[in-house]
C-alpha cells in the first residue's frame, strides 16, 4: 500500500490508502469515524435490516492497519460507535479490542455519536494534544495544526466518489474509517469554507493519490 506524505506543523504524516493516518515520528496510528454498530442501531431505530458484519470488518481493517506498521499509540477521532447502546460489543469484539490494545496508548476522542466514556479501555478525552498537533472530533475556525474527522469527506475521481483526506497548511481532515459510513463532497459547506483555497484532497484507495480539492 502506497501512502501519500502531508506537512503539517512541520510534522511528516502519512496518508494511508486505507484512510488511516501514520505519524511515523509518534509511531502513532489515527483512525476516525468508525461508528462501530451502526447495523444494529438502524435495526433498532429505523427497523431497516443492513448485513451485520460491519464491526467485523471495521475490525479487521484496523487490525492490519496497526499490524503495518510499529504502532504504539492509536487515536480514534470520535463517532467510535454509532451511538451508546451500539458501544454495548459482543464479547468476541470486546476481546478482539482487548488485543489491540494491548501494550499500546490508546485514546478515544468522544464525538457527537459518542459524547461520553464507555465501558472500554483506553483513555477518552475531548481533544488530545501530542507535540504540536491537536486531535478533536469536529474542526475549529482558526486552529493550527489540527487534525480532525466528523464529516466523512468524499471526492470524485474516476468516475467514482471515494473517501478522502482534506489537507492544507492548517489542518487535515480525516474520512471515516468505518464500513457503513457516507460522505460529504469537498465541495459543500462547511468542508469548503473550512479549507483554504490551495487544499489538497488525497483519495483512498489502492493507493493514497493526491489531486486539487475539488469545489
Amino acid at each position: 500500500m502506497t501512502a501519500f506524505p502531508l506537512c503539517l506543523s512541520g510534522e511528516t504524516l502519512l496518508a494511508r490508502p486505507s484512510g488511516a493516518l501514520y505519524w511515523p515520528a509518534q509511531s502513532c496510528l489515527v483512525v476516525s469515524d468508525l461508528h462501530l454498530g451502526r447495523s444494529d442501531r438502524y435495526a433498532r431505530r429505523a427497523g431497516a435490516l443492513l448485513p451485520p458484519y460491519e464491526i467485523d470488518d471495521t475490525l479487521a481493517r484496523l487490525d492490519a492497519e496497526i499490524a503495518a506498521e510499529t504502532t504504539t499509540t492509536v487515536i480514534c477521532l470520535g463517532d467510535s460507535f454509532d451511538d451508546a447502546d451500539a458501544a454495548q460489543l459482543s464479547e468476541r469484539h470486546r476481546l478482539w479490542l482487548a488485543r489491540l490494545q494491548a501494550g499500546r496508548r490508546w485514546v478515544w476522542i468522544t464525538g457527537n455519536h459518542d459524547p461520553g466514556p464507555v465501558d472500554l479501555a483506553g483513555t477518552y478525552l475531548a481533544e488530545f494534544v501530542l507535540g504540536p498537533l491537536t486531535f478533536r472530533h469536529i474542526a475549529k475556525r482558526g486552529a493550527e495544526g489540527e487534525v480532525s474527522g466528523h464529516y466523512h469527506p468524499k471526492v470524485g475521481f474516476a468516475g467514482r466518489f471515494s473517501p478522502s483526506f482534506l489537507a492544507d497548511r492548517h489542518r487535515i481532515i480525516m474520512p471515516a474509517f468505518g464500513t457503513y459510513t457516507g460522505g460529504m463532497r469537498s465541495a459543500d459547506e462547511p468542508l469548503s469554507e473550512l479549507m483554504s483555497a490551495d487544499a489538497t484532497a488525497i483519495v483512498t484507495g489502492r493507493v493514497a493519490r493526491a489531486i486539487p480539492m475539488p469545489r
